[in-house]
């Protein structure tokens, strides 16, 4: 369910530039869409772990508030992430 310390710091050096660059919003927004990928997959099969499924909607909502963030201040970083990490279809 949660995913690998190995798998977020490559995540960290391709979204963010360097090693040490974590708390960039382009970064958090890629580790938050990890995350909300692997508790998917086990709210798919689990339908009735509540507490995970109230986990994976503020894990959404966080999501949200950074993609507002990026979008104001910044759309075509906005843009060229949302399509990198494929949010919407």
């Amino acid at each position: 369910m949660a995913i690998s310390k190995a798998f977020k710091q490559s995540l960290v050096k391709e979204f963010g530039g360097a090693e040490k660059n974590t708390g960039s919003t382009e970064v958090q927004i890629a580790i938050l869409t990890a995350e909300i990928n692997a508790i998917t997959a086990h709210v798919s099969t689990n339908q009735k772990d509540f507490s995970t499924k109230r986990g994976l909607f503020k894990k959404v909502s966080q999501r949200r508030s950074l993609l507002n963030y990026l979008e104001r201040t910044d759309i075509e970083k906005y843009r060229a992430l949302v399509k990198k990490l494929e949010i919407r279809k």
